[in-house]
């Protein structure tokens, strides 16, 4: 299969999402549950039905979202082809107005990326990939940078909910980004993925981020020519922990940290 229709399809559904979130109306802003270190609006729910129903509607591939989890023939998701959802990635920024938010729709086989769709919907921008074909923004080619030493490297991180915030963690964490020229936590880990498929950043590195979180992204930085690697977590079923880089030298390099 070559997948084009797939991707077609995923970019008019996260398109559509994004759209309606980007309307004014206030009830998307109410706040369904504010926990220490998570934040759920009704704009989650919402765009996740609208993308339910477009997605539901035209291709028969199980999905696993971040508000309904995993729909499909099964409960595991495991061996089959689905469609990975993120309705709103970024959702405390969107509630704080800060412009780094974007539905994430990515197709996954076997546990590795087919397609990816980001859209994001402060800018237009979209950011699209096919694995072993191309990655684009806005239709336009689009690739990784060729830096591969860590310190000429920016790196994109963040605190997923999920990750060990004692001490221990922390510090190793410390250690393993020190070396980088430059660090920023953009808020959303689907855009950092796109912004290190666009040559804005050159490696990604996130502990116990959900996988509906990078599941495009890490498709679309592949299709741009980089590198990635996925480990399961032993906190939650859907966590990962993810390294992706510009480079096969600055991967290694990365994940040796």
């Amino acid at each position: 299969m070559t997948f084009e229709n797939e991707l077609l399809l995923a970019k008019e559904v996260a398109r559509k999402a994004g759209d309606y979130l980007r309307t004014s109306d206030p009830v998307f802003s109410s706040i369904l549950t504010d926990t220490r270190r998570d934040l759920k609006l009704a704009a989650d729910m919402k765009s996740e039905e609208v993308i339910l129903r477009m997605l539901r509607a035209r291709s028969d591939y199980p999905i696993l979202s971040e508000e309904c989890g995993f729909d499909g023939r099964d409960d595991s998701g495991k061996d089959s082809r689905m469609w990975i959802v993120d309705p709103l990635d970024g959702t405390v920024n969107y509630s704080r107005n800060i412009p780094l938010c974007c539905v994430s729709i990515g197709l996954w086989e076997n546990n590795k990326p087919i397609l990816g769709a980001v859209y994001d919907l402060n800018t237009g921008d979209m950011y699209t990939g096919l694995v072993g074909a191309g990655a684009w923004c806005n239709e336009k080619d689009m690739h990784v940078s060729a830096i591969n030493k860590r310190n000429n490297a920016i790196l994109a991180t963040g605190f997923p909910v999920n990750r060990d915030f004692v001490f221990d963690p922390l510090t190793r964490f410390v250690e393993a980004v020190a070396n980088f020229k430059k660090i920023r936590l953009f808020g959303s880990a689907a855009l950092s993925l796109a912004y290190l498929a666009r040559s804005r950043v050159d490696v990604y590195m996130e502990e116990e981020i959900m996988l509906w979180d990078v599941a495009a992204g890490i498709a679309i930085v592949e299709a741009a020519g980089g590198c990635t690697v996925t480990k399961p977590s032993t906190r939650h079923q859907w966590a990962r922990t993810v390294t992706a880089a510009s480079t096969k030298t600055l991967l290694s390099s990365s994940t040796e940290s």
